[in-house]
Formats: structure tokens, C-alpha cells, sequence
């Protein structure tokens, strides 16, 4: 889609394609006992609905059934449709049976790990990841979470859902932390090799509305990743990026840092780094391997001789604080984002835990209205570009 046509048909017109999204909202009050709670007296609340894909992964609903069974007791104000083989979903249940607000819908097939995109697209219509997907589309989830394979995950999403108005192309995006004992948000890590400015800048615009959402940061600031912080460095497609950034950050409608180098991603100095999918996967996968080879090298020191073992065992404390710290699995969660859906990816081989984190994540994205903050942030950005601008775009 050009952004030309995108910024001149930004409207808000009952027949807006970017108002499909809003339309398959559903009505509390017209909703079953199952998906709403009411009380005398009481205005009618929904429930937050996320759909799990309980076969994705590496565990599958060995995982994923605890993970659910743990948040559900955690929120009340959640309810969670597992999809996928019910036979083996029930093993995994207590007594077999299903709690409050836990649901199931059988799915006859489950996507592997290495199956390509295409496939699953051809042939694996009644999986559990595509039907998740599916409730998400017709407005009976809120959310969707897979551990399942990444390359079938978006391939199915966007053929399912589409993107929003505004958006030409999806991207993931996730957290690392830093030292301020927070996190960074990147995007995209993977989903979009090849990026014009163009798309840099819908990918500013997109984290800036999940970093508000989740994390209730009402301005957040955006960083452009590059081989150094001077404008003048970089390819053309990062100084132009870098140029749209600006002109954005000019007009109000994100916050620009300016340019940002990798180790700033740790550091903190901005709340979203932004990047086409081939650095950031390189990036991501780099950052990885180092934390996995700094904790080998701890253990392998602690575990030298016994005056060792014995330091390690009074540096302990220090160490699990350590731990807790850069533990992978308190940053789970990946979104994909712009979508008509919330669709949220989870690390295969992710414990319950790590499950957990994803769904706490896909929950805050959709009580907090994601969706609706990345259409009524990308509009005006769109309407602001120059004319030259959206003729760039309508070109790539």
C-alpha cells in the first residue's frame, strides 16, 4: 500500500478499511456469560480474551497448559481459549477438567518447527496456530500466543489478518535489558530483511504505540540504530530514515533521540531502538551467544577448585540477584506488529515461566488497546510526510 493513497484517504468514515479492526470489537453487553462478568448494580466488564497456541514449540501444552493454569490464577481479569488437540490438552489438566475462564477448541493439526510457511499455509488449515490466529479474526480473542514456528506464525498472520491502514509491512518486535534495570524495546528482528525509510519510520511509529501501551510510557523515545550518532553516517536508506525520524519527532508525533549505537540498546539511552530485520536478528543472536559464553565463564571460574565452590557459595545471593537480572525469561514475548490483530511470539523453548511472560505481555497489549494506538498515531504521521516523501514510498 502507498503511503501517498494512505495519507491522502486518512479518514475516519464508517467504511474505512483502518476502522475493520475497531468493528470487530465486540459488545460487552451483548456477549455470553462466558466472555463477560456482570453484577447487580454493576456495569457489564470484559474479559480480556488471548487464544494459545497449546501445540506450538518445542514442549508444547506440557508448557503451555501449566503457563495458562498459573496466569489465570495470577488475573482475574483474563480468560484464555486453549487450541490445539484436546485429548492431549487434557492430559496436562488437573483431573482432566477445565477451570473458570479456561476454554478449549479442538484443532486436528499442529505446525512443526521446520515446516515451511508455504506449507502450512497450503495444507494445515485446521491447525492449531492458524486457528487461534483465526479467533483473533473473527473477534472471539483478543490476542494470539505461539511458541510455535516463527516463519508459519507471520506467514499466516498476515494472510489472515492483514496490516493495518498505514502499514506496508509487519515487524516483530521485543525487549533486552539494560542497565537502568529496565528494558529496550527493538524492532524488527527478523520479519523484513530489506527496509526503505519509509518503513523505519512505520516501525518508529509502531513501537512508540506498543512501548506506550505496555508499558504506560506516554512519550517514549525512539533511536535509530547506526555505526555512529552523527547524521552523516550511515547508508542513504539510514540517512533518509534518520531525516523522516526528525521531520516526525518535529511534528509531534514521536519522540527522536537521534541516531543510537548498539551498545546504547544496553545502556538505556532510549526506550525503542528501531533497525531492518537483518541487523536486528544479527543483533539479537549476537546478544544471545555473549550472555549464554558470560555465564559459562562464571560457572567454569566458580567451579575451579574448592576455595572457589567456596566463594561461589558465599557470593550466592550476589549471584542469583545476578541471575534474575538477565534471565531470559522475564523478556518472552515478541510482538508482531502492525496487524489487525495482536499476535504475540513466544521463544520455542520456552518454560512455563517464560510462557507466562508472553501472555502477560499479549494482556497488557490488549487491555491497553495497542491496536487503536498504532492507527491513531500512524495517520497523522502518514498526513505529515511531504509530498516528495509519499511519492518515495509509493515507489518502493
Amino acid at each position: 500500500m502507498a503511503f501517498t493513497a494512505a495519507a491522502r484517504s486518512w479518514t475516519r468514515a464508517p467504511d474505512d478499511p483502518g476502522e475493520s479492526h475497531r468493528r470487530r470489537r465486540r459488545d460487552p453487553r451483548s456477549l455470553p456469560d462466558a466472555f463477560a462478568v456482570s453484577a447487580p448494580g454493576i456495569e457489564v466488564t470484559r474479559l480480556v480474551t488471548i487464544a494459545l497456541d497449546a501445540m506450538g514449540g518445542d514442549h508444547g501444552p506440557s508448557v503451555v497448559v501449566p503457563a495458562a493454569l498459573d496466569y489465570l490464577a495470577r488475573d482475574p481479569d483474563v480468560q484464555l481459549v486453549l487450541v490445539g488437540r484436546e485429548e492431549m490438552i487434557r492430559e496436562h489438566l488437573p483431573k482432566g477438567e477445565l477451570p473458570p475462564r479456561l476454554h478449549l477448541r479442538h484443532a486436528t493439526q499442529e505446525v512443526a518447527m521446520t515446516e515451511l510457511p508455504s506449507k502450512v499455509l497450503r495444507n494445515k488449515k485446521d491447525s492449531s496456530m492458524r486457528v487461534a490466529i483465526d479467533l483473533v479474526k473473527a473477534g472471539a480473542a483478543d490476542a494470539c500466543v505461539s511458541a510455535g514456528n516463527t516463519g508459519a506464525l507471520m506467514a499466516l498472520a498476515r494472510f489472515l489478518l492483514k496490516t493495518l491502514e498505514g502499514i506496508d509491512r509487519p515487524a516483530i518486535a521485543t525487549v533486552l535489558p539494560n542497565r537502568l534495570d529496565g528494558y529496550t524495546t527493538v524492532l524488527d528482528l527478523g520479519a523484513n530483511v530489506d527496509c526503505t525509510p519509509e518503513h523505519l519510520l512505520q516501525f518508529a511509529v509502531m513501537g512508540s504505540a506498543l512501548v506506550a501501551a505496555v508499558d504506560g510510557k506516554a512519550e517514549p523515545l525512539v533511536g535509530l540504530l547506526n555505526i555512529g550518532e552523527e547524521a552523516i553516517k550511515g547508508s542513504d536508506t539510514i540517512k533518509r530514515a534518520g531525516e523522516l525520524l526528525r521531520a516526525a519527532g518535529e511534528g509531534g508525533h514521536i519522540r527522536f533521540h537521534g541516531n543510537v549505537e548498539g551498545n546504547d540498546i544496553f545502556k538505556g539511552t532510549v526506550d525503542i531502538v528501531v533497525c531492518d530485520g537483518f541487523v536486528g536478528n544479527v543483533m539479537l543472536k549476537t546478544s544471545e551467544g555473549l550472555a549464554s559464553m558470560l555465564a559459562d565463564f562464571i560457572k567454569q571460574e566458580f567451579m575451579r577448585g574448592p576455595f572457589s565452590k567456596l566463594a561461589a557459595l558465599v557470593a550466592m545471593p550476589v549471584l542469583n540477584r545476578f541471575k534474575l537480572r538477565v534471565d531470559p525469561r522475564r523478556y518472552n514475548g515478541a510482538a508482531l506488529l502492525g496487524l489487525r490483530g495482536l499476535v504475540f511470539k513466544s521463544h520455542g523453548s520456552a518454560d512455563a515461566y517464560a510462557f507466562e511472560q508472553a501472555l502477560a505481555r499479549a494482556y497488557d497489549a490488549a487491555r491497553n488497546r495497542l491496536l487503536d494506538r498504532v492507527h491513531d498515531l500512524i495517520g497523522p504521521t502518514l498526513q505529515a510526510l511531504p509530498a516528495a516523501d509519499a511519492a518515495t514510498a509509493q515507489a518502493a
